[in-house]
């Protein structure tokens, strides 16, 4: 999740295709919701989470662990 990412916004089906998984349902319980609430990924707009433009990107936590991965 957190190499799907990088340093760029993504929406929830640039994340799925970048880790080749198809079905949204199971991403969003499996990897998307957990990545959020341990604090390695936030929404852009949080106070909207089902804004048409919603996209996910890394938190300064998520951030030092894809250094470490990249690295």
């Amino acid at each position: 999740m957190i190499l799907a990412i990088g340093t760029e916004e993504k929406s929830v089906k640039e994340m799925m295709e970048a880790v080749g998984l198809k079905n949204r349902p199971n991403f969003l319980e499996y990897s998307l919701t957990p990545a959020i609430s341990d604090g390695f990924v936030t929404m852009k707009y949080p106070s909207s989470p089902r804004h048409p433009r919603q996209k996910y990107l890394l938190t300064v936590k998520g951030l030092a662990v894809y250094d470490k991965m990249s690295s």
